[in-house]
């Protein structure tokens, strides 16, 4: 049986993670890649990058094809344009970009830190009505409690 960090390392084989810093970079280019946020509806409301595709994780695989009541047209026609995919830790957009490899996307890379990674290098986020994040309070809602119950026995 795998656990999740077994799935994550062996991602981290086929996956490309760009830093914070390296996507900032990207960003300032004439052609820049595609942002795309697979986190829950919930997550993306509260606060996201700028600019960003929102596709959950739970779709993804059919919002990138043609046919699907998800489908998303700028991934579906998009198997050779560069992308970067974002989630909270940078767990989720891993697994999601080792799948997209599989389904023939060409350039489609994980940011290692996620959101909260991005927060951290003090880049702004923005709310459902696109109006700027404060970053403490970003830090708060990227910062989930884990429960008691959710913790190993």
């Amino acid at each position: 049986m795998q656990r999740l960090d077994d799935l994550l390392a062996a991602a981290r084989t086929r996956v490309t993670e760009i830093q914070p810093w390296d996507l900032l970079e990207q960003l300032a280019r004439t052609d820049p890649p595609l942002l795309l946020d697979v986190r829950e509806p919930a997550e993306f409301a509260a606060l996201h990058m700028a600019g960003a595709l929102h596709v959950p994780r739970g779709v993804l695989e059919q919002a990138c094809e043609w046919g699907y009541d998800v489908t998303e047209p700028r991934l579906a026609a998009g198997r050779e344009r560069p992308i970067v995919v974002v989630c909270r830790s940078g767990a989720r957009s891993l697994l999601a970009a080792d799948v997209m490899q599989r389904m023939g996307f060409a350039h489609v890379v994980s940011l290692r830190t996620g959101v909260r990674g991005w927060n951290d290098f003090d880049q702004p986020l923005v709310d459902a009505a696109g109006v700027l994040v404060d970053g403490d309070l970003a830090q708060a809602l990227l910062s989930p409690a884990v429960r008691a119950d959710q913790r190993s026995p």
